[in-house]
C-alpha cells in the first residue's frame, strides 16, 4: 500500500521533496500551503500593467557551484545566464557594489592597481582589533572606518533594526571585498533566470498525478497530521510549537510598487546606503530578463521591518537570544514522531535557494533509505544548526 505523506509549504523545499519523493517511493503527496499561489518567496508572475516578471517577494537570482543542482532545476524551465551587477547610492555617487577597485579608486579618488588597493586598505584598517567579535569590528578591521560608514553602516541598521555592533562578525562574510574590477555580485559558476520564472519551475516539479497542491489551506499540528503516513513541515519552527517559547527574531520587507515609462535606473538594483534614507535599495525587474523588450518598467522600493504577527518572515536574525529558543524548539521538534523538519524557516537559517534544493534533494534520499531500511527516520536535515 502506498505512504502517504504530507508535505506543509509549497516554496523551492516542498516542492523539490514530492518530486524527489514520488520518484524514489511507492506514496501519494498532498502539498498544502496557506497562501494563494505556489512558490513561496520564489513566487513570480507576470504584471498585468507592464508585463514584465515581477519577483513578488523581491528579487532571486539563481546560483550555484553544484553542476548537478543547475542541471536538475533547467530540467524543469530554462534558466538563461544572468550577471547580477548591484549599483550603490552613497553620498550623491553611484558606486559598484560589491567593494570593488572601481569602487576604492571612485571612492578615494585614486588609481590603485590591486596591489596597491590591498596596501591602502591595510593601512585603513583597525588594527587594534584582533578578534572581531560583531559586525562593526570585522568591518573596520578589514576595510575601515570610511568605506564600512559609507557602504555598510547605515544600510546594515536599516535592514536588521539594530546596531551593526549587535550582529555576529559572521554576517559581513557574506560581502566580499574585491581587489580587482569584477562587479559580478555572484562568484558561483553557474548563474542564471528562468525564462518562465520561479513559479513555472515548481509547477512542472509538482506535475505529477500522485502529488496533489491544496492552496490556501492553513496547518494545525497535530489534528491536521492524521491519516498521514508522515509530515514534512516547512514553515517557521516556532509557530509550529504555537511560539511556546516565544517568538523566534525575523527581518521582514515591505514593497512599494512604481510604474513608469523606459528606464528608470539603469540596473536592477540600486542600494541606498545612508541611514537617513528609510528604504534600503530599489529593484527594477525589467532588468532581470534582458532577452525581453518592455516600453513600460515596474520598480519595487524595499523597506526592512521587525516581523510582526501578521508579517511574513523573511531573514532569521539568529542573535543570542534567538539561539537559545532554538535550541529548545528543537528539542521539542526532536521528541516528535512522524514530522520532518526542513527549510529555512522550519530550520531557522540563511539559506540561498540553492542551498535549499541541496537539502530537500538529501533528505528525500535519506528519507528513502531510512524507509527501504527501516531505520530511524530523520527529523531534521543537518545536525550543527549554530
Amino acid at each position: 500500500m502506498a505512504n502517504r505523506f504530507l508535505i506543509v509549504g509549497a516554496g523551492f523545499s516542498g516542492c523539490v521533496l514530492a518530486q524527489q519523493l514520488v520518484s524514489a517511493l511507492d506514496c501519494t503527496i498532498e502539498i498544502w500551503d496557506e497562501r494563494n499561489h505556489l512558490g513561496g518567496n520564489c513566487h513570480t508572475q507576470r504584471d498585468e500593467d507592464t508585463n514584465i516578471m515581477t519577483h513578488q517577494y523581491g528579487p532571486h537570482i539563481f546560483n550555484t557551484d553544484k553542476k548537478y543542482i543547475w542541471d536538475y532545476v533547467n530540467s524543469f524551465v530554462e534558466f538563461r545566464p544572468y550577471v547580477h551587477r548591484v549599483k550603490a547610492k552613497s553620498g550623491n555617487t553611484i558606486f559598484s557594489m560589491p567593494v570593488n577597485l572601481h569602487t576604492i579608486n571612485q571612492f578615494f579618488n585614486k588609481n590603485f592597481t590591486p596591489n596597491e588597493a590591498r596596501a591602502f586598505l591595510e593601512t585603513k584598517a583597525d588594527k587594534t582589533i584582533k578578534d572581531p567579535q560583531n559586525f562593526e569590528e570585522q568591518a573596520l578591521s578589514f576595510i575601515g572606518r570610511e568605506l564600512y560608514e559609507a557602504f555598510f553602516y547605515g544600510y546594515t541598521k536599516k535592514q536588521w533594526g539594530c546596531e551593526p555592533k549587535e550582529l555576529p562578525a559572521s554576517f559581513l562574510k557574506r560581502i566580499p571585498v574585491r581587489f580587482n574590477y569584477d562587479d559580478n555580485y555572484h562568484t558561483n559558476i553557474f548563474t542564471g533566470i528562468p525564462v518562465d520564472g520561479y513559479t513555472a519551475v515548481m509547477e512542472k516539479m509538482i506535475d505529477n498525478p500522485a502529488i496533489q497542491i491544496i492552496l490556501n489551506k492553513k496547518f494545525t499540528p497535530n489534528s491536521d497530521s492524521i491519516g498521514f503516513d508522515h509530515v514534512f513541515y516547512t514553515g517557521p519552527i516556532d509557530a509550529f510549537f504555537n511560539y511556546q517559547f516565544g517568538r523566534l527574531g525575523y527581518r521582514t520587507v515591505t514593497f512599494e510598487k512604481s510604474i513608469a515609462v523606459g528606464d528608470f535606473q539603469g540596473s536592477s538594483q540600486m542600494n541606498y546606503c545612508e541611514e537617513k534614507i528609510p528604504f534600503t535599495r530599489i529593484t527594477e525587474h525589467k532588468h532581470f530578463t534582458p532577452w525581453e523588450n518592455h516600453e513600460k518598467t515596474i520598480c519595487f522600493t524595499e523597506f526592512s521591518k521587525e516581523t510582526g504577527t501578521d508579517d511574513l518572515p523573511y531573514y532569521p536574525k539568529r542573535l543570542a537570544a534567538d539561539k537559545e529558543l532554538l535550541v529548545q524548539y528543537r528539542m521539542l521538534a526532536e521528541a516528535q514522531n512522524g514530522v520532518t523538519f526542513l527549510g529555512r524557516l522550519a530550520t531557522y537559517r540563511y539559506m540561498d535557494m540553492h542551498h535549499v534544493i541541496d537539502e530537500a534533494m538529501d533528505m528525500a534520499k535519506q528519507f528513502s533509505n531510512s524507509i527501504s531500511k527501516k531505520t530511524k527516520l530523520p527529523i531534521f536535515p543537518n545536525i550543527e544548526f549554530y
